[in-house]
């Protein structure tokens, strides 16, 4: 079963797909593919934001990964949940707690005052919930966004697109599928996989 939790990256060859896959195994096909006369571009994209990412691919197979950026490490819920109920002290650096400022009416201060461990520990607890009731609709716009971005750079000059787009942002999946049928494959097949792959068909 394939590992959904590490970051994924396609690697197109003008319109065509040249490898899918882990950050690593991408940035290699690259390396090697560049190094062969072309005449179309390579361009690498986040599956995950559908944005263009530029990478350092001079070196060695071992020098291209090392200079890999790393992902970042999901967040520990649990130890967020235990932190938020420790004492400030030494160690909570490690844990990533990040101070920024939150503006809010003298009111809300009151309320967060009056929760159980203090401002910090309700803002935390709202926002998780927040995240859990808002999940699917959260997801659904961070992959329409995806879509979109990948489209503007692959497919913003070919028939349809605008149409397309509009389609897209209405989450009319039969009209955005329809629209893009006749884009060079890979194209068509990627942008309508960032952009509807994780829900079931309608």
């Amino acid at each position: 079963m394939a590992d959904t939790s590490r970051p994924l990256f396609t690697a197109f060859i003008g319109p065509q797909r040249l490898a899918a896959g882990p950050l690593a195994e991408v940035a290699l096909a690259v390396m090697q593919a560049s190094r062969r006369p072309a005449v179309l571009p390579i361009i690498i994209f986040s599956d995950a934001t559908g944005q263009p990412i530029d990478l350092d691919l001079r070196g060695t197979e071992g020098d291209v990964i090392a200079r890999l950026p790393q992902p970042a490490s999901p967040p520990d819920v649990e130890a967020d949940e235990a932190a938020a109920t420790e004492p400030r002290g030494r160690g909570r650096p490690k844990l990533g707690v990040v101070a920024r400022e939150v503006t809010l009416l003298p009111r809300h201060w009151e309320w967060l005052g009056a929760q159980p461990g203090g401002a910090s520990v309700a803002l935390r607890k709202l926002v998780d919930e927040a995240r859990r009731a808002n999940g699917d609709a959260d997801r659904a716009r961070a992959a329409r966004d995806a879509a979109d971005r990948f489209m503007s750079v692959m497919a913003g000059n070919l028939a349809g697109f605008e149409e397309a787009s509009r389609a897209l942002f209405a989450d009319d999946r039969r009209r955005f599928v329809a629209l893009v049928a006749g884009w060079p494959d890979d194209i068509r097949d990627h942008v309508v996989k960032l952009a509807f792959s994780d829900r079931a068909e309608p």
